[in-house]
C-alpha cells in the first residue's frame, strides 16, 4: 500500500484492477440507487448537501413511489443506526457492507455523531471511482484531513485509511482478504460494531451471505447487523422484480432468502446472532412521525397509493444483535 505524504494524498490515484463482468449488474445498482437518492433529495425528502459532490443530477424525473421508498429506507436504517450510536456513546466503529456513493460518514460528523472509525467496503472499481471524488472535492477530503491527526495517510487506488474514515476496495465474497484488509485499516474487534448492509447479500448466494453473517457475528464480541433488501419475493410483484433485474443482467442470486420476514431472521439467528427483527417497508412508513410524512406527502402528488404500499411490502429493514446486554443493545427497536 503506497503511503503518501498529507499534503498530497488527494492528488493521485494508482491503478484500476478488472473486475469480474458477472458482477456488472450488481455493480449498476450502485448507480441506479445514487442517482435516486440524488433526485430525492433534490426536491427536499432528506439533506443531505454531500451526494451532490458524487452523483450527477439526473434529468429523468424519479417516480414518487420510489422517492418514498428510498426516504423510508434512509429514515429506517438511520434510526437504527444513530440508536447504535446513542447506547455506544459513539465508542464504536461502523463497517457499511456495499457502501456505494454512501455519504453517512460525512453527515454523522456534521451532527458530532462520528464512531470511533468509519469504514467502508465495496467492490474495487466503485472505491476508485469513488475516492476519485473524495481527492478532488475539497467538501469531501476536508473533514477527514481535520480528524487525521498523523502526518501521512495511507493509500492508493483502492484504499484510504486515516484516523476516523477508511474505504476498502473488497469482494465480500472472500471473507480471508476482507478481514485482512479490514485489520490494515486498524479495524478493532473488541469495540462494539455496527455492520449495515442495503440491497447487499440479496446478490450473493444464500452459501456466501450465510459466510459473510457467521464471520460477523464470530469476529465481534459486541455487534449489531442491519440488513435492508428484498421480502415477499414468492408472489407475482416479487417475480415481475426478478425478471425486470434478470433484463438488465443482475441477478438475485440470494432470493431464496427473501421469502419472508420469518426467513430473513431466521437467516441471522442461525448464523450467530442472539436476537434478530424485521419489519416490512410499508409497516415502517405507517410508523414514520405524522409531521415528516405530511411534509414529504406534501412534496409531489402519488396517484397509486396501491403501487407504493405493493413496492413497500417488498422490501424490509432487518437488524440482529450478538452480546452487548450491559450496553442494552436488545433494547433496539424501529
Amino acid at each position: 500500500m503506497a503511503t503518501r505524504q498529507r499534503e498530497s494524498s488527494f492528488t493521485s490515484c494508482s491503478s484500476t484492477s478488472s473486475c469480474d463482468a458477472d458482477d456488472e449488474g450488481v455493480r449498476g445498482t450502485c448507480e441506479d440507487a445514487s442517482l435516486c437518492k440524488r433526485f430525492a433529495v433534490s426536491i427536499g425528502y432528506w439533506r443531505d448537501p454531500y451526494i451532490q459532490h458524487f452523483v450527477r443530477l439526473s434529468k429523468e424525473r424519479k417516480a414518487p413511489e420510489i422517492n418514498r421508498g428510498y426516504f423510508a429506507r434512509v429514515h429506517g436504517v438511520s434510526q437504527l443506526m444513530k440508536a447504535f450510536l446513542r447506547k455506544t456513546e459513539c465508542h464504536c466503529q461502523i463497517i457499511n457492507l456495499g457502501a456505494g456513493m454512501d455519504t453517512t460518514f460525512w453527515r454523522l460528523k456534521d451532527e458530532d455523531l462520528l464512531p470511533s472509525k468509519y469504514f467502508e467496503v465495496d467492490f474495487p472499481m466503485i472505491v476508485t471511482r469513488k475516492l476519485h471524488s473524495i481527492k478532488c472535492k475539497p467538501p469531501l477530503s476536508s473533514p477527514i484531513l481535520e480528524l487525521h491527526s498523523e502526518d501521512t495517510l495511507q493509500m492508493d487506488g483502492h484504499i484510504l485509511d486515516s484516523k476516523r474514515y477508511a474505504i476498502i476496495g473488497a469482494d465480500l465474497r472472500d471473507l480471508s482478504q476482507l478481514e485482512e484488509k479490514l485489520k490494515k485499516c486498524n479495524m478493532n474487534t473488541q469495540l462494539p460494531t455496527l455492520l449495515i448492509a442495503e440491497c447487499v447479500l440479496v446478490y450473493m448466494t444464500p452459501k456466501q451471505s450465510a459466510n459473510l453473517l457467521k464471520w460477523a457475528a464470530n469476529s465481534f464480541e459486541v455487534a449489531m447487523f442491519i440488513n435492508y433488501e428484498q421480502v415477499n419475493m414468492g408472489d407475482r410483484f416479487g417475480q415481475i422484480m426478478i425478471e425486470n433485474l434478470r433484463r438488465r443482467q443482475c441477478d438475485l442470486a440470494g432470493v431464496e432468502t427473501c421469502k419472508s420476514l420469518e426467513s430473513q431472521k431466521e437467516r441471522l439467528l442461525s448464523n450467530g446472532w442472539e436476537t434478530a427483527s424485521a419489519v416490512d417497508m410499508m409497516e415502517l412508513y405507517s410508523r414514520l412521525p405524522r409531521a415528516e410524512v405530511s411534509r414529504i406527502e406534501s412534496l409531489e402528488f402519488l396517484d397509486e397509493m396501491e403501487l407504493l404500499e405493493q413496492l413497500m411490502q417488498h422490501y424490509c429493514l432487518c437488524w440482529a444483535t450478538k452480546g452487548g446486554n450491559e450496553l442494552g443493545l436488545k433494547e433496539i427497536t424501529y
